[in-house]
């Protein structure tokens, strides 16, 4: 029996690797003999720099970059083979390296992320896949465009600080240096959100919330977003500001794909492209896949419906072991998924569940293929049984 286990992570207890090890381990107790293809996968956010570089043998770099408050911290990113580079956004600009009182979108940047671009490039990468994911930041790209060489002015040519509440000054944007230094460059943008700019749909409204903006500074971030779109917009002669995608991680791929010609895909097919997902899964007698919690936006360009849907294609039952199965998880069901089974299972509570993660996975993986492995040899006994009569 060969079984592909291919989990997302388990947000806050167990990375996609670690699961991968665990279902494993769980399994063979039950069904020794069992040929086990294990794929952490990541949609394009957390963990895509671990599983690209574990699945292509790629190396991780680590540089100085500056965190959203343009502190130097320690970050990393990976290089995998033919030059690509591969980075997490939150690496350097993500919300989890700010204290809560520190959480303000007016002041938060993406410079570092840039930094971590711009030493990609000088190390020789022509292809970035840049992962978005877990902001820190509402600044519309400003930071990540000002370190790889782009610089803004206001009305009296004056240089801009690349930060959030900046974006309503910009009007002059001078990409020549930066022009020289991604030349040739290929950036991939992976998203798996449809955000539009600006809006009730925009980066601001729905995100900065949670990085810290009250109404007053989701009204004015928006309107500094809009602005500045409108300004590229008319610089480039492109349609931005409805472009779906274009408002994730407040909005910071936007001049990248104004001025350097970014794409804008989907996290988890870049992932599965990447990896050789369906040559990998060829074969298979099952996969599982799991994450933190599924529900009603698991089917939205996350990782179940992605091996779901691929699984689907080659006949291959897709089963799910999560954390939680929450309100309108049953739409996986028309994602290629033919059963969902969750950690969750008594009333210890959220933080007692995620603590011991490992143990439950471990327990839940066992009981399936007790009963899978009675089920198996039920036609094997069936057919003695009529050869016996």
């Amino acid at each position: 029996m060969k079984i592909v286990i291919a989990p997302d992570s388990f947000k806050g207890s167990l990375s996609a690797t670690a699961v991968c090890d665990i279902v494993e381990g769980a399994i063979l107790k039950i069904m020794p003999t069992a040929e086990i293809v294990k794929i952490p996968i990541s949609d394009g956010g957390e963990g895509l720099v671990e599983v690209l570089v574990r699945h292509q043998s790629g190396e991780r770099i680590t540089i100085k970059a500056k965190d959203p408050l343009a502190r130097e911290i320690t970050a990393a990113y990976g290089i995998l083979r033919g030059g690509v580079a591969v980075i997490e956004m939150s690496a350097a600009s993500g919300l989890p390296l700010l204290t809560d009182d520190e959480r303000n979108p007016l002041k938060t940047s993406t410079y570092g992320t840039g930094e971590m671009i711009a030493d990609a490039i000088k190390r020789g990468c022509r292809k970035i896949i840049l992962g978005l994911g877990g902001s820190a930041t509402n600044d519309g790209g400003l930071g990540v465009a000002n370190a790889l060489g782009v610089c803004f002015y206001d009305q009296e040519m004056e240089r801009l600080e690349p930060i959030g509440e900046n974006l309503c000054r910009v009007k002059t944007v001078d990409t020549s240096k930066a022009e020289i230094l991604l030349k040739g460059v290929e950036i991939t943008v992976a998203c798996d959100v449809e955000n539009v700019l600006c809006g009730h749909l925009g980066a601001a409204a729905v995100y900065g919330p949670q990085k810290g903006a009250n109404p007053d500074m989701v009204t004015f971030l928006d309107r500094g977003l809009e602005a500045f779109g409108q300004l590229l917009e008319m610089k480039t002669g492109m349609k931005l500001i409805q472009l779906k995608g274009i408002g994730a991680a407040g909005g910071m791929a936007l001049p990248l794909v104004a001025f350097f010609n970014a794409q804008l895909k989907s996290g988890l097919e870049i992932v599965l492209d990447e990896i050789g997902f369906d040559s990998a899964i060829c074969g298979a007698d099952m996969i599982i896949t799991g994450e933190g919690k599924t529900d009603a936006q698991s089917v939205m360009g996350k990782v179940i419906s992605g091996v779901g849907k691929h699984g689907k294609i080659q006949n291959i039952p897709v089963v799910v072991i999560s954390g939680a199965l929450d309100v309108g998880y049953e739409t996986i069901y028309q994602c290629g998924v033919v059963a969902a089974f969750a950690l969750f299972s008594n009333d210890r509570g959220l933080a007692w569940h995620m603590e011991n993660a490992a143990e439950l996975l471990e327990q839940r993986i066992c009981d399936l293929f007790r009963f899978l492995a009675i089920i198996c040899m039920i036609p094997q006994n069936s057919s003695q049984k009529k050869r016996s009569g």
